[in-house]
């Protein structure tokens, strides 16, 4: 029964391993949905399955959809639940925004961010929450500057965006659609304010958009609003908290090694994207459709049929990624696919990776011995969220 047990951030479940040996990797598994869908685990099927436009987001958005358990609320509206010119066009619209020159200028304020985070963290230690200290601060912070959210707005934003990444089986999805409600809301009320006095952020440079005389609508600015929070906020957060969590109590010998030599993070962050599992499902948690009847894996897949792709499966694929099942910080050849591939490769890679990048060298530098200030097992973790999310990791340093 898909989704399977004994996934956490530490990899994705044993059952993939097996599904990967198998003469025909896509096979048909029930889900907790209630329907039969194909599941997608070899890294060059998954490839092909992201690129094939006929293995539709679209189709498989909206409330007469096929549900498989363990997926996200989303709207037609969302660029993430786009297909063909329609994800083309607002895709082209909001590209410029995402350049890696153009982000890559945000590094000095995401330093400064950082800084000041772990400026605090010294002076509350030895024994802080980094996830309320560092993991959600800093992306909430970078987020809430991107849109302009007033500063004493963040909090309540991280509550809506929270409710928002629940997952929409049971009653997550009355939670997933509140927090969407209300995260609606508050973005139609921002949108209006930069309308009338716009300022230097990434909402206001949205709202004056164009290409060839198109413009982004006002649907469409909500909705990349709140699509922007969940990707660029929610991940960023997790992925954070879950590999400082890996290295500093799984594999402590990596951490040592990048407390020693620095200069090897930008390397170790594509690792750490790689090897510790975001997702809860081992999925984006965005089942897809068959438009068509088509064949993938040696799967004959009809039209209507449910499409499900593991990307954490993918990425632990030893006839890509050689020790798969092992961290390695100095892993050269790494073509992850943590981000995606295809036309909903990930708008935000860039400032992903900065986040990450910045704030792994700050905590090397300045807490070299950083360790576990409660046993690994005993940590605390949001359940019904599409991503493994800890509640809190609790951590000290010194003597």
């Amino acid at each position: 029964m898909f989704p399977f047990e004994g996934s956490s951030y530490r990899g994705p479940a044993p059952r993939y391993e097996e599904l990967r040996q198998c003469p025909q990797s896509v096979v048909k598994v029930p889900t907790a949905g209630g329907v039969d869908a194909w599941l997608v685990t070899r890294y060059e099927d998954v490839r092909e399955a992201f690129a094939d436009p006929r293995i539709s987001r679209a189709a498989a958005c909206g409330p007469h959809a096929p549900r498989v358990g363990g997926s996200m609320h989303t709207t037609p509206e969302m660029i993430i639940s786009m297909d063909g010119a329609e994800h083309a066009r607002l895709r082209k619209l909001v590209a410029g925004s995402f350049t890696v020159r153009r982000v890559e200028q945000m590094r000095p304020r995401v330093q400064q961010i950082v800084d000041e985070l772990l400026d605090e963290m010294a002076e509350k230690g030895p024994t802080v929450d980094l996830v309320q200290q560092l993991c959600l601060p800093l992306p909430l912070t970078v987020i809430g500057e991107l849109l302009g959210v007033p500063r004493q707005d963040l909090q309540t934003f991280e509550r809506w965006a929270r409710a928002f990444a629940t997952v929409d089986d049971r009653a997550g999805g009355e939670a997933s659609l509140e927090g969407l409600a209300k995260l609606s809301e508050y973005i139609v009320g921002l949108i209006a304010e930069k309308r009338a006095n716009p300022t230097e952020d990434m909402l206001s440079e949205l709202i004056s958009a164009r290409d060839e005389g198109d413009r982004l609508s006002e649907q469409e600015l909500v909705t990349f609003g709140f699509t922007l929070i969940g990707a660029g906020f929610d991940t960023t957060a997790n992925q954070l908290g879950n590999s400082v969590l890996a290295l500093i109590s799984d594999h402590r010998d990596q951490w040592d090694l990048l407390v020693e030599q620095p200069d090897r993070i930008p390397v170790a962050v594509e690792e750490l994207l790689r090897h510790v599992n975001l997702f809860a499902t081992d999925t984006t948690g965005f089942p897809r459709l068959a438009t068509e009847d088509l064949e993938l894996g040696g799967a004959e897949i009809k039209a209507g049929d449910a499409v499900v792709i593991a990307l954490a499966s993918a990425n632990r694929d030893g006839a890509v990624f050689p020790d798969p099942d092992r961290l390695d910080v100095t892993r050269a050849h790494n073509p992850h696919i943590s981000f995606g591939h295809g036309i909903h490769y990930c708008l935000g890679k860039t400032l992903g990776r900065i986040e990450m990048q910045v704030a792994l060298a700050g905590l090397v530098r300045r807490f070299p011995d950083l360790r576990l200030a409660a046993a690994a097992e005993d940590l605390p973790w949001h359940t019904g969220e599409i991503n493994h999310t800890l509640t809190s990791l609790p951590v000290t340093w010194g003597a």
